[in-house]
């Protein structure tokens, strides 16, 4: 294991992260927050004399390539220390006087989650909610990957990187070189991030609400500027927009570009996505169904609001549009249900993902064949390819770990004396990067009531959903260290 390598990578994300906080920075001054512009430029100037002085001290020793093992370390502990330092500019500034909250924040921002301590949204500065937004787009793609574009100039690869930070069950490489796949990656975001915002001031937001939704959105996070989320602007255009974009992002990113580049076979013959897709249509169906005839006078309000909440609940982005625990039972069990899903592998959402899903439900029908011709050779396909044991084996163990961690977080989170739907959907909610949940943690509640134990314990369940749970958990096994 290259310690020092791994150290001097985690040093330039530091760097890295501390001068994206200009742009909060220059919000703060535009609004003459000046507590808070304070609090950015502390945060950069420290975190970059830290930093620097570490990355000359290790640069010699750096390798020129990196372990599987370097890999899994550099993303979990870069992780961790990037949330850190985010949530400074929020304890100094006294924005969140907590540096627990401002940590559960920060965390929740970088790993997309979208659960908040904040139990007044719009009271804060809007250089900090402009930062808070900001974390969730850098978060979205990883912020590993971005830097993974910029290693082949140190003359370190990234495809460690890449396999430890991408979430799915396999990388895609879309390119030979695994530091131009970054950079491809990251020119398909920011160009669905402009033509989102570009629609939303049509929409009537302003360039500050458009810019923040849209990081919200494209990063499948759900942090919005305002108490009552997207249902503030009650607008049926913004709802569409933003449900579009939301079901963009859930979309492995490697289908955007083989779209863009003329690819037709390779996308429409992908079944995860035809399966993806079927679940958003399916469960907007039901939900528009029960919603028109029990709760609203006519299809089009249930239409926009279940297509609004099923993409939302199903991406795991946590945006809201209504207070869907006032919804009849039907629809409040399917958006349940969408919670133990999630978006497509290779996408922002977080989750089980669909492609796990799909291959369990595969093998399981392959299963019951066995049972009926047990001779037989039957052959696992996912868009024509055959799937190899290996990879179902994988999933099958990322399976149960999933489950037994989110029944491990409820069980902690019980011991407050909180109910069962609170304690079962908080560790669903974070564990699947989802945000809101049921019971007192709904679409219009929030997680401040919990402990300062809590927060750190499902903190740390974002960060293992987002890292898609054998990347934190396997450097906590003896075999990891050993040589």
């Amino acid at each position: 294991m290259h310690l020092k390598t791994v150290i001097n990578i985690i040093s330039i994300l530091l760097i890295v992260i501390s001068l994206f906080m200009l742009f909060p920075a220059m919000w703060a001054l535009y609004f003459k927050e000046y507590d808070c512009f304070y609090a950015f430029n502390i945060t950069i100037i420290i975190t970059i004399l830290i930093s620097l002085i570490v990355f000359f001290i290790t640069k010699t020793d750096i390798k020129k390539s990196l372990s599987t093992r370097d890999g899994f370390l550099l993303v979990s502990v870069s992780w961790f220390l990037v949330s850190i330092t985010g949530a400074i500019p929020f304890y100094i500034s006294g924005a969140i006087p907590s540096f627990t909250d401002a940590f559960f924040e920060t965390m929740s921002g970088f790993t997309t989650t979208g659960a908040s301590i904040l139990t007044d949204i719009e009271g804060l500065p809007k250089s900090m909610l402009f930062w808070r937004s900001l974390t969730h787009w850098l978060g979205g793609m990883g912020i590993v990957v971005l830097t993974v574009a910029v290693l082949p100039l140190l003359g370190i690869g990234g495809l460690q990187l890449i396999k430890a930070e991408a979430p799915g069950p396999t990388v895609d490489k879309i390119t030979p070189r695994i530091g131009e796949t970054a950079k491809l990656l990251w020119f398909i975001y920011v160009g669905f991030s402009v033509l989102e915002t570009i629609l939303l001031l049509l929409g009537g937001m302003d360039f500050f609400d458009a810019l923040t939704h849209t990081f919200g959105t494209m990063a499948t996070g759900g942090f919005s500027t305002k108490n009552t989320s997207v249902a503030y602007f009650n607008s049926a255009y913004i709802d569409y927009v933003i449900t579009i974009f939301m079901v963009l992002a859930g979309i492995n990113f490697t289908l955007h570009y083989k779209l863009i580049t003329g690819n037709f076979k390779n996308v429409f013959r992908d079944s995860e996505l035809k399966v993806y897709l079927f679940i958003f249509i399916t469960a907007t169906i039901l939900l528009t169904y029960d919603l028109t005839k029990n709760h609203f006078s006519d299809i089009w309000s249930g239409l926009r609001y279940g297509s609004f909440q099923a993409a939302t609940i199903l991406t795991t982005t946590g945006y809201a549009t209504y207070d869907y625990e006032k919804w009849p039972a039907m629809s409040r069990t399917v958006l349940f249900l969408l919670m133990f899903l999630g978006g497509c592998s290779g996408s922002t959402g977080g989750g089980i993902k669909i492609i796990r899903i799909y291959t369990l439900l595969k093998q399981a029908i392959i299963e019951m064949k066995y049972l009926i011709r047990p001779k037989g050779i039957f052959t696992l396909r996912l868009s024509g390819n055959v799937v190899k044991k290996d990879i179902v084996y994988a999933i099958s163990g990322f399976f149960f770990l999933y489950i037994a961690i989110v029944l491990t977080v409820a069980l902690i989170i019980s011991l407050e004396d909180i109910d069962i739907l609170t304690s079962l959907s908080s560790a669903l909610a974070t564990v699947g990067n989802i945000g809101p949940g049921f019971g007192k943690i709904g679409p219009t509640e929030n997680y401040s009531f919990f402990s300062d134990f809590s927060k750190w314990v499902l903190s740390f369940a974002m960060m293992i959903g987002r890292l898609e749970i054998y990347t934190v958990l396997v450097i906590f096994t003896p075999h990891f260290w050993k040589k």
